[in-house]
């Protein structure tokens, strides 16, 4: 049965305007100022809107944990997250449409020169909290311990951590500026960037994202949307 876009768009956005949650956080998925954000997020939501014939309010935050409160605390209607088992009993998440790499760097004369050797006992990792990686890392850690941050790297390094975690891009640019630093070579694991709403919604209103962003993922959209955003196309996701 197929549900009118009408009832879709009345389903997602009660209010009439579709309110999605974008993290500036992440470089990859967002980049721009709150006033002004533009990235793959930001294409994709508006996307949304079109498809549904809905204006769109684009609700910037600094953080990931920022951008899933606000999901489930009602203030907005969309998300962009990665999918994580702690989140996934709030949001109901597509398949990804982007992947990236979560690695690490060390001070350049340490010893941890594998992702094996980071989880030792002694070694605190820097993360910021709330984060995929810092979800990640709490259920899988055996030895390692952590340490959490809201300001991000420069605020980390400053309590003496012996590694740091984050997202590669990002993270790579940080080390390139500082000699003292350097990766670690391999991923500790893969952040599977999806689209969330809440678990509220319709069934099939959840399936219209779900089929909407491998749609999008088929016809080139976020690949180009990638490019806009002087992001690899080679993070775009396998189709589902």
């Amino acid at each position: 049965m197929t549900i009118p876009t009408a009832d879709l768009a009345k389903d997602l956005a009660p209010r009439r305007v579709l309110r999605a949650s974008i993290n500036l956080g992440n470089p990859v998925l967002a980049q721009g100022t709150p006033a002004a954000p533009t990235g793959v997020t930001v294409d994709i939501a508006r996307e949304v809107g079109a498809r549904l014939d809905l204006p769109v309010e684009l609700v910037c935050f600094d953080a990931a944990r920022k951008s899933f409160e606000a999901m489930t605390t009602g203030r907005a209607d969309l998300c962009f997250l990665a999918i994580e088992p702690v989140r996934a009993a709030e949001v109901a998440f597509t398949e990804p449409y982007v992947v990236i790499d979560g690695v690490y760097a060390v001070p350049r004369e340490s010893d941890l020169t594998t992702v094996a050797d980071v989880d030792r006992a002694g070694v605190r990792v820097g993360v910021q909290r709330g984060s995929a990686y810092d979800l990640y890392l709490s259920r899988t850690l055996g030895h390692a311990g952590l340490v959490r941050g809201e300001e991000g790297f420069d605020e980390l390094l400053a309590q003496g951590v012996e590694a740091l975690a984050g997202i590669r891009q990002p993270l790579t640019q940080y080390v390139a500026a500082r000699p003292g630093l350097r990766l670690v070579e391999g991923r500790f694991m893969q952040i599977r960037q999806a689209v969330g709403t809440t678990p509220s919604r319709r069934p099939e209103t959840v399936r219209f994202l779900r089929d909407l962003v491998e749609e999008l993922k088929a016809d080139g959209f976020i690949a180009e949307a990638l490019r806009r955003a002087d992001q690899s196309e080679a993070l775009l996701a396998p189709p589902r």
